[in-house]
């Protein structure tokens, strides 16, 4: 006989799974029991539910209880099942009405003194709670991020307490609202302002901004490759709500997060060279995101990029391709979203000053070939835009004046992707098909010359018309000329072999 069950979620990468938490109280020695592949964080609640009763004057009955969560074949793992076991137990025990919570899913971690601790995943628990037409009972610091999964009743406590009073109408916990959202003020960001000269490197930029496109910037030490790449965030314009929604799935069930509100602007990530392979593509024991998860819908900076392992470049490849990452572990098979904009530097060689002659190393130019070499034909093919930097000396430093603030230049990003999406169906041109680039005769010839001559790989020439489109569209033009692509193409055959 089932005395009480409630119902809460098994997470698979973003997705939540509904689970049963079912109770049973029989008679026989006194023993709390969990089952249903429970791992050590869910079969350390019995523990946890026991000291929080205790904390506000409940006891366990001297029964047998046995705690079963369904399906019993699905691993259980993470601590957010402590508030529904809990619940589910008051409702056998006859201290809350079973008609009030059934109404409900929960998730939730309970503190020994009865508090509600945060939790990953509530996003993606909402929203499925929604699909199954159920409020939502969660920690009442989430309450604002549970609100982002649907129109659904959410009740946010701060302690069991409260949700034990609230249920038996001796309180009622006030519904969460949002609060004004608070997006990072642009003067917080770096400006372009800052940035004196680079006027080719400062055009690629606006183009791989307005465009979506990846770009690898090539120079010396120096040369101000990673401070054009940390203005970037100011350039692109805030996520729709779509996309705000999938990024902040991501980052909700990574535990990440910030204060329960959702993620409006592009997240940024620029992990250290030394990263792992998990850490990058993500894996782990429970298959948590990696790097590129985190930046989907936004930027991926990898500074000094042959320094990274040749097994995490190459599991770059298949990402940048198809906008998604599939990780598989013996137990098991998870798939993230990584539609990412990546943002690469480099130098020319380990030394950095190939083809300075007062400061070249004595290998130059074999150590320039080798130092390339750590990057592979394929996955250079996939990087839309490639920029050699130029040596930036203490004397042009306090010469050249600043150049162009980032907010005008934002402002004509903006309006590029407002044309892309109204052509494309809500698609930025490095994501977009050859059918909406809408090329003259022209430029297609001169493409098809271009591609030709340097021998691009069907990928290649696609990439250069794409960049071509950006081009285009920054300068308000209905079609792709030839001037676009000839623009396009000299960001595409720096690389050589690209």
């Amino acid at each position: 006989m089932i005395n009480s069950r409630i119902r809460s979620f098994a997470f698979s990468g973003i997705e939540a799974r509904p689970v049963w938490v079912e109770v049973q109280i029989a008679s026989g020695l006194p023993a709390f029991l969990i089952v249903g592949l429970p791992d050590k964080a869910v079969a350390e609640a019995r523990e946890r539910v026991r000291a929080s009763f205790t904390s506000i004057g409940l006891a366990l009955p001297a029964k047998r209880i046995v705690v079963n969560l369904v399906p019993a074949d699905i691993p259980k793992e993470g601590s957010h099942f402590d508030l529904p076991v809990a619940l589910a137990l008051l409702c056998a025990m006859d201290v809350i009405p079973f008609e009030e919570v059934s109404r409900f899913a929960a998730v939730g971690e309970l503190s020994l003194d009865g508090r509600l601790n945060p939790v990953a995943g509530v996003l993606s628990a909402s929203i499925e709670s929604a699909s199954l037409e159920l409020g939502l009972v969660c920690p009442g610091s989430q309450a604002e991020e549970a609100l982002c999964g649907g129109d659904i009743a959410i009740l946010g406590a701060a302690n069991l307490l409260a949700l034990i009073n609230h249920f038996n109408g001796l309180q009622v916990l006030t519904p969460p609202v949002f609060s004004a959202a608070e997006s990072e003020p642009e003067d917080l960001l770096p400006d372009l302002a800052d940035v004196k000269g680079m006027e080719t490197a400062r055009r690629a930029l606006e183009i791989a901004a307005a465009g979506g496109h990846s770009l690898l910037l090539s120079g010396p030490p120096g040369a101000g490759k990673s401070m054009l790449a940390a203005r970037l965030p100011g350039l692109l314009p805030e996520l729709g709500m779509r996309e705000s929604l999938d990024v902040s799935r991501i980052y909700s069930a990574a535990g990440l997060l910030k204060n329960g509100r959702p993620i409006r602007r592009p997240p940024y990530r620029d992990p250290h060279h030394s990263a792992s392979l998990p850490a990058l593509i993500g894996g782990g024991s429970r298959a948590r995101p990696g790097e590129i998860s985190l930046a989907h819908n936004g930027v991926l900076f990898l500074d000094e990029l042959p320094e990274f392992s040749r097994s995490a470049l190459e599991a770059l490849r298949q990402p940048l391709e198809t906008g998604r990452v599939s990780i598989a572990r013996a137990a098991a098979h998870i798939t993230y979203p990584a539609r990412f904009q990546l943002i690469a530097a480099m130098n020319p060689c380990r030394c950095g000053y190939l083809g300075d002659a007062e400061r070249e190393c004595r290998k130059a130019p074999q150590c320039g070939d080798d130092y390339m070499a750590r990057l592979s034909g394929p996955l250079l093919d996939r990087i839309d835009m490639h920029v050699a930097m130029q040596p930036f000396t203490p004397l042009d430093y306090m010469t050249q004046a600043g150049g162009e603030p980032s907010a005008p230049v934002a402002a004509r990003v903006k309006d590029a992707r407002q044309r892309q999406y109204d052509r494309q169906d809500g698609l930025k041109n490095a994501e977009t098909s050859l059918d909406h680039l809408h090329l003259s005769d022209a430029a297609q010839q001169l493409a098809q010359t271009i591609a030709t001559r340097f021998r691009f790989s069907a990928r290649g020439y696609t990439r250069l018309l794409r960049v071509a489109r950006t081009i285009a569209d920054l300068s308000g033009e209905m079609s792709v000329q030839s001037a676009h692509v000839a623009e396009a193409a000299t960001y595409r055959v720096r690389s050589g072999s690209a």
